[in-house]
């Protein structure tokens, strides 16, 4: 997964745990794609400050991502769903009752997989 996509979606799920100074400055730097230097300057602080903040920031997500796993459930439910979807295409398209059972099956298998794990 691209770097900045995963540092969003940490703080998506993670950023509430955040102090409110940690979630505006960490905020300004991934939703609004502001550099260390423009956050130091909006927020009135040092760039190294700014820098060490966020690098705080990310270690802190990092650190419940580590122990909570949501982005990760996320990602894999997120990927188990679109399996099911892909399958549903494909069955609306398909006359062969042969490959609309086994899809049918396999969707039935994968939402088990997702009910019995979540």
């Amino acid at each position: 997964m691209d770097r900045i996509v995963e540092k969003s979606l940490l703080f998506d799920f993670y950023g509430e745990l955040l102090t409110d100074h940690q979630k505006d400055v960490y905020g300004e730097y991934i939703q609004n794609d502001l550099s260390v230097t423009e956050v130091a300057n909006l927020r009135g602080i040092s760039r190294q400050g700014a820098h060490d903040l966020i690098r705080r920031c990310e270690k802190i997500l990092n650190d419940y991502e580590q122990r909570l796993h949501l982005l990760e459930h996320y990602l894999k439910v997120k990927k188990m769903v679109g399996t099911i979807h892909a399958y549903a295409e494909e069955i609306s398209d398909c006359e062969d009752k042969a490959v609309i059972q086994k899809r049918i099956t396999d969707i039935q298998n994968i939402s088990s997989d997702i009910l019995e794990q979540y």
